[in-house]
């Protein structure tokens, strides 16, 4: 058997389409068969994201397709992330480690150095690995995005690689899509196209099969593969919020959703768990009654506070505590549970203080260097080991840390209430072990005999999206090796 391309790009015709997936799943069935596989994606914009292998951070979506591939995470598998911490700006983000805060209008002045950093990365790569599989960003149709474009068509023009699109037909009109998003493009963009995958469909496949004749007659390119629904997988999400199960628990777990959330992934076994009720609160929705209210991650720690109290949040968790209940704050969650809140270097807004929720006798002062770091170490409240990583900028002093959560080695990590009803810390991923998670849900309150092993669940669903894709590899390998523009790089043996 044979891969024909030592380079493949995965497009999609809206964001959400399934671009993130199909690279898993493409680097799930290549490992499988003994290629050395890379993912890769030159420019994403999440606030998800993961802390490499070699200290750095990139998307969370890209440290879930290293997996896939049998890789530990590695910054050169996201060479350029924008963390958003408002509708205008963002924490420029190279190589794994911030560069600068710019606007929208900064940063497009910014891509030709922002360019150089993805090429530089994706030789690197290219010098190692047998096959680099590269995920766009949003669409590449986006005319607004076309100059200085780095992540799509940009980037593929560049190292002049073939492209595979996909679109989502869950959300209608998918030929109309594929149709439009090839009129938006160049003529050497349209012939880079190899063929499009349509993605999540239910029902009678025959009842789609003259459109997919139509779609091939009409622009001369091939539907490649039609790959199904999957309900109820367990993936790392880039930005959007999974919904929780339908047939959910009864111990009641609420988490607001903040403008500027970040690691919402960190309660994905929480969303896996047949004993928890997930719930994800918005603005607006009436804040109900939980058994532990958990406040998460921020990229805007004091915009997000603000946020949060206007909400009437402070009032909810004061009723909440005054009858027993329990409340974790993680990372951003965690600086907000304390009295004060001090950014005097404008390092995610205007310099200025903020009153926190005052529920911790912490203070937290933002400051310019992130500490990223994977770690691990013991539970203090429970006879449990613990993992995570930290991502954040910003250090607390107080005497809540005299009554710390875990000890990482012989750090002191974290502090707990002295009625021991609320927790902070600042390590992410602190669901994902079985241990841990099964721990931190006995001091909230919840007594189970179930174990959630998020690893197993990830693993189980890459398998799942790779066994679904086994017949676009096959397609693909199909694929003569001379494309409509040049020949592509010598066929790997595999």
């Amino acid at each position: 058997m044979t891969f024909p391309f030592h380079t493949l790009m995965v497009q999609g015709t809206t964001s959400d389409a399934g671009k993130t997936t199909l690279v898993a799943a493409l680097c799930r069935l290549l490992a499988r068969q003994g290629v050395k596989v890379v993912p890769f994606k030159p420019q994403n914009m999440a606030l998800n994201s993961a802390v490499t292998s070699d200290g750095g951070e990139i998307g969370r979506a890209q440290a879930l397709q290293a997996q896939a591939a049998g890789l530990a995470p590695h910054t050169d598998m996201n060479p350029v992330l924008l963390k958003p911490s408002s509708d205008t700006g963002a924490q420029i983000i190279i190589h794994g480690k911030v560069r600068a805060d710019m606007n929208a209008r900064d940063y497009h002045q910014f891509k030709p150095v922002a360019m150089q950093a993805v090429l530089a990365s994706y030789r690197r790569l290219r010098e190692q690995y047998h096959a680099v599989i590269v995920e766009g960003a949003g669409s590449p149709a986006e005319i607004n995005l076309r100059e200085r474009d780095i992540a799509n068509m940009g980037f593929a023009e560049e190292v002049d690689c073939p492209v595979i699109l996909i679109a989502d037909i869950d959300r209608g009109g998918v030929f109309a899509h594929i149709v439009g998003t090839l009129a938006c493009l160049s003529e050497s963009e349209r012939k880079r196209i190899v063929g499009f995958v349509i993605n999540r469909f239910r029902g009678d496949i025959g009842l789609l099969e003259p459109g997919l004749e139509w779609l091939q007659q009409n622009t001369g390119k091939p539907v490649l593969a039609v790959l199904p629904y999957l309900h109820g997988l367990f993936l790392d999400a880039e930005d959007a919020i999974q919904p929780a199960q339908v047939d959910s628990g009864t111990f009641r777990v609420v988490v607001p959703v903040l403008p500027r959330i970040s690691n919402h992934t960190d309660f994905d076994a929480l969303r896996a768990h047949p004993d928890v009720n997930l719930q994800f609160i918005g603005t607006g929705q009436p804040i109900p009654p939980a058994d532990l209210v958990i406040l998460p991650g921020s990229k805007n720690t004091r915009a997000d506070l603000a946020w949060l109290i206007d909400q009437g949040w402070r009032e909810a968790l004061t009723k909440h505590l005054r009858y027993g209940g329990k409340v974790i704050g993680v990372c951003g969650g965690y600086q907000m549970l304390g009295r004060s809140i001090d950014d005097p270097h404008g390092v995610e807004g205007k310099p200025g203080v903020s009153n926190a929720l005052g529920l911790l006798d912490i203070d937290t002062e933002l400051t310019q260097d992130k500490r990223l770091l994977q770690v691990s170490g013991r539970c203090v409240f429970a006879d449990a080991a613990v993992s995570g990583y930290e991502i954040h900028m910003g250090t607390s002093q107080g005497a809540a840390l005299a009554n710390p959560a875990f000890y990482i080695a012989e750090r002191p990590e974290g502090a707990r209430s002295a009625d021991d009803q609320i927790l902070g810390t600042y390590l992410h991923g602190l669901f994902d072990t079985p241990a841990s998670c099964a721990a931190l849900l006995r001091w909230a309150g919840l007594h189970s005999d179930v174990s959630v092993d998020l690893v197993q669940l990830r693993e189980q669903s890459l398998d799942r999206i790779a066994d679904a894709s086994a017949g676009l590899l096959a397609a693909l390998i199909a694929l003569p090796s001379k494309g409509a523009i040049h020949e592509f790089p010598p066929i790997l043996p595999v």
